[in-house]
């Protein structure tokens, strides 16, 4: 599927607002870049993986110090002693930290700052993952099971209903991911392992949940983006699939594809329609072979690490959302380029390495895989290459960590 003629945007961008980009990683690099390409002011703010701290787009950078906790960073720099350079910006938060903050501040912000056209209760939800997987069932859409493990009574007695594999999953991420180093834990067969890590992350003060693993390959993943406006009017549409993940089966996608996917539309359109969501969302599913259900994983309220794929698709969603937000007019987006692949080489090689000793993937199926769509990277960028050489001396140390493990 092309991009249609609707798809042009011919009115002049008036780029008059700044920007302040808070937190985020990729996607914060790609913001900077197609904003500031097209002429706005971009500011970024937050911590070392922050990738628009180190973009040439950004002209006005607040990097949080080591050891202050990044909501007290912000809230110093936005509203006890706020910057007059980021006077009237409209932020964009990327990340669940940001999100947290931004939500739990919405009032106070939005007499300095133009902010999203979203409902704070609502997208401060989306943060939990329980919560999430509650509402999407209230939807009547489909979800792997999950047990509330909050207590050592309640964790024995769902003993006989567990079906290994499983997965102790955290209910805010941002707050287990910095302790932990890893999205969650995944318990292949081992009850005592489970009590385990369940007591591991509880006596770090993170709340976990059990849950079900959906069976079979990071190929059955897909999600679904679209945003919502104050008027309740549904901008745009877009799905992508997963090709690969590394590390496999829980880590962040290596190779996506932009493809349109009916069904995993549907599934999305069924679960914001259910509530009145307001801005930007991505839900992510993956096919469950038992039963033919896309079951919900997980939903993210912001742009993500595929938003530069998004955008060299034809479906330019960042001048989309800064276009209603102040005020300007926005065409209808009817559709998008499919084919277009996001791949992260070295990421891809290691899943490819992995997938290989596990018997899933020859080297000749690999670079088959490889010679299929036209390919963007996530970060690379000869006219701006900082935030490339920042974020390959980080992979390059995990890489060489894992493999020397």
């Amino acid at each position: 599927m092309k991009p249609s003629a609707a798809n042009e945007i011919t009115d002049k961008l008036d780029t008059s607002t700044p920007v302040l980009i808070l937190g985020g990683a990729a996607n914060s690099a790609a913001l900077a870049r197609n904003l500031g390409r097209a002429g706005v002011a971009i500011s970024a703010a937050g911590k070392p993986g922050c990738l628009a701290l180190y973009s040439r787009y950004c002209s006005h950078k607040f990097h949080a110090p080591e050891g202050v906790a990044v909501q007290d960073f912000w809230r110093a720099l936005l509203l006890d002693a706020p910057k007059p350079e980021l006077q009237g910006s409209l932020i964009f938060a990327l990340c669940d930290d940001s999100i947290e903050f931004v939500t739990a501040n919405y009032a106070e912000l939005s007499q300095r700052y133009l902010l999203e056209g979203f409902d704070p209760a609502l997208r401060h939800e989306m943060l939990d993952k329980k919560a999430t997987l509650v509402r999407a069932r209230a939807a009547g859409v489909a979800t792997p099971n999950f047990w509330d493990v909050d207590s050592a009574e309640k964790l024995e007695a769902i003993r006989d209903e567990v079906t290994f594999p499983v997965m102790v999953k955290p209910i805010h991420s941002h707050i287990f991911i910095p302790i932990f180093g890893r999205k969650l834990f995944i318990i292949e067969k081992d009850w005592d392992e489970l009590v385990e890590k369940v007591q591991m992350a509880q006596d770090a003060n993170c709340e976990v949940m059990v849950m079900e693993m959906v069976p079979g390959p990071d190929s059955l993943l897909s999600s679904y983006y679209t945003y919502i406006d104050e008027d309740g009017r549904w901008l745009f549409h877009y799905t992508k699939r997963v090709i690969r993940r590394y590390p496999v089966n829980r880590g962040g996608g290596c190779y996506h594809d932009s493809k349109w996917l009916p069904e995993t539309a549907e599934a999305g359109r069924k679960f914001f329609a259910s509530m009145p969501w307001r801005g930007l969302g991505n839900i992510e599913f993956k096919k469950d072979l038992r039963d033919g259900q896309l079951k919900v994983i997980e939903v993210n309220p912001r742009f993500t690490d595929a938003h530069r794929m998004v955008v060299a698709g034809g479906l330019p969603i960042d001048e989309i959302i800064y276009r209603r937000q102040t005020g300007q007019h926005v065409p209808a987006f009817t559709s998008y380029e499919e084919g277009v692949r996001m791949w992260n080489p070295l990421r891809d090689f290691l899943a490819f390495r992995e997938l290989n000793k596990r018997g899933e993937l020859s080297f000749a199926g690999w670079i088959k895989s490889l010679m299929e769509g036209r390919k963007v990277m996530p970060i690379l960028s000869l006219s701006d290459p900082m935030p490339t050489l920042v974020r390959l001396r980080e992979e390059f140390g995990r890489a060489f960590r894992r493999l020397g493990g």
